[in-house]
């Protein structure tokens, strides 16, 4: 009997999945494969939310496919190693990946060609992680779009493929090793010093997060809310996304059916995410070097850095985004553009720096998203303006006018009325002691950074 191995790497999911619906159609009996790479789960990529939000996530995969009459087979190791070794014992001709644009993964599917070549079993990739895939529309007389713009004209002019349904049932060969559990292949020991409100992983968790928020009524004031950091009406689907628990593909379908101009404005976000797909693929250092380099001289001031990390820089916005970040694993994406802002352009820090920091603790870190966006904030990236910078202040005074979303991430604040919230030093003598004062001038920390770009780039011309 025809036997194909579906590898499951960046896509968690049985609905819209296109590699195991293919491997159904193709083969009498599916190997549901996921290998636990040492290299990432022990190294940089494996930090505590997010291990802890793969390993539910796996636990849900697991379960749905025993729903099903299969399971998920398990091993941990090299994944080009594993994957053919599973793929001898079963007697697979064929396996099925879903196609990926990070440099790792992309090295990492070419390591599988060529080591499954001499063994003749033939690999194929497929869609899933996007909407769009990342070579599927390029600019006339060039490899990438780089401006969002004319990309999204040409994005929303593609066909899309048509959805993959969920299988029904999955038959596995038969006396297949199954392989450990995943709490012994991700011991939740590893994965201590996590976030505590971070959201739980797994597909079930995330269509039950989408239903609620639709229910709640949040596609519909997207397009008007998405911005507002107190009202909280993101999604906040991306580490589901970021996980393939959900599909881009089905949500936007979703959405752009029913949920009118919010349904448009959330699609348009997803867009971004197929653009910072295109633009890694083609540049794959994305997360070590500048995309376009300015000449930057960074700072090097690690007490400025720190007291950023930890949300005591006596700017309230900006310390209510970092502290969300602690607690949830997660940050409204308003608050990620003013965070950043400040770490780069008020404290003159690499954007690396600020990258490493979210990457660690964001539950949907990413390599295209998170390093493409503090490109983006840096000047570095895909902004056609390099030196805008966001005034903390302003942006607290529009995204936070009450000061709801301050209060409930900064508690030394919460007895300031609305005036002062955001700017407690106002108080003079009266502000709060447990709150410190702010660690630069905006002002002139902006007025700075601007004419040291202005010489950098006079220098290097």
């Amino acid at each position: 009997m025809h036997t194909i191995v579906v590898l499951f790497n960046r896509v968690l999911r049985l609905h819209d999945h296109p590699a195991l619906a293919t491997a159904l159609r193709r083969a009498e009996r599916v190997v549901p494969l996921f290998v636990v790479d040492p290299a990432i789960v022990e190294g940089s990529f494996g930090a505590p939310n997010r291990l802890g939000f793969l390993a539910e996530s796996l636990v849900d995969l697991r379960g749905q496919l025993r729903g099903l009459g299969a399971d998920l087979v398990v091993r941990r190791g090299d994944p080009v190693h594993e994957t053919l070794a599973v793929a001898r014992s079963v007697g697979a001709t064929a396996v099925h990946v879903t196609d990926d644009v990070s440099a790792f993964a992309a090295a990492r599917q070419r390591a599988l060609c060529a080591a499954a070549a001499l063994e003749r079993v033939e690999v194929s990739a497929h869609p899933g992680i996007g909407i769009v895939e990342a070579g599927a529309v390029t600019p006339t007389g060039g490899d990438h779009f780089k401006v969002f713009t004319p990309y999204f004209r040409a994005w929303s002019r593609l066909p899309r493929r048509p959805l993959a349904a969920r299988p029904r049932a999955l038959r596995l060969p038969d006396g297949i090793d199954i392989g450990p559990e995943i709490d012994d292949v991700l011991p939740p020991a590893g994965r201590a010093g996590g976030s505590p409100q971070r959201p739980p992983g797994g597909e079930t968790a995330g269509r039950a997060a989408f239903a609620r928020w639709k229910r709640a009524g949040g596609p519909a004031g997207y397009e008007d809310g998405h911005d507002a950091l107190a009202a909280d009406r993101t999604s906040r689907l991306s580490p589901y996304l970021h996980f393939g628990c959900l599909s881009p593909l089905e949500l936007a379908a979703r959405l752009g059916e029913e949920a009118g101009p919010g349904g448009e404005a959330f699609t348009r976000q997803l867009c971004w995410r197929d653009f910072y797909h295109q633009v890694t693929a083609a540049f794959p250092a994305i997360a070590r070097r500048d995309y376009r380099s300015r000449s930057d001289r960074w700072s090097e001031d690690e007490e400025a850095v720190e007291a950023w990390r930890t949300g005591r820089t006596g700017y309230p916005i900006v310390d209510a985004g970092m502290r969300q970040l602690l607690a949830e694993g997660w940050m409204h994406n308003r608050a990620r553009m003013i965070t950043a802002s400040f770490l780069i352009k008020d404290l003159g820090v690499d954007w690396r720096i600020g990258a490493a920091h979210f990457l660690h603790w964001l539950c949907d870190g990413d390599i295209a998203q998170n390093s493409a966006n503090w490109q983006w904030t840096a000047g570095t990236g895909n902004d056609t303006r390099p030196n805008r910078v966001f005034n903390p202040l302003r942006q607290a005074e529009r995204f936070d006018p009450e000061g709801d979303y301050v209060r409930r991430w900064v508690p030394e604040l919460a007895g300031l009325d609305d005036k002062v919230v955001h700017r407690p030093w106002a108080l003079g003598a009266e502000r709060p002691t447990r709150y410190p004062p702010p660690i630069v001038e905006h002002e002139r920390a902006a007025e700075a950074f601007r004419a040291r770009r202005a010489e950098q780039q006079r220098l290097a011309l």
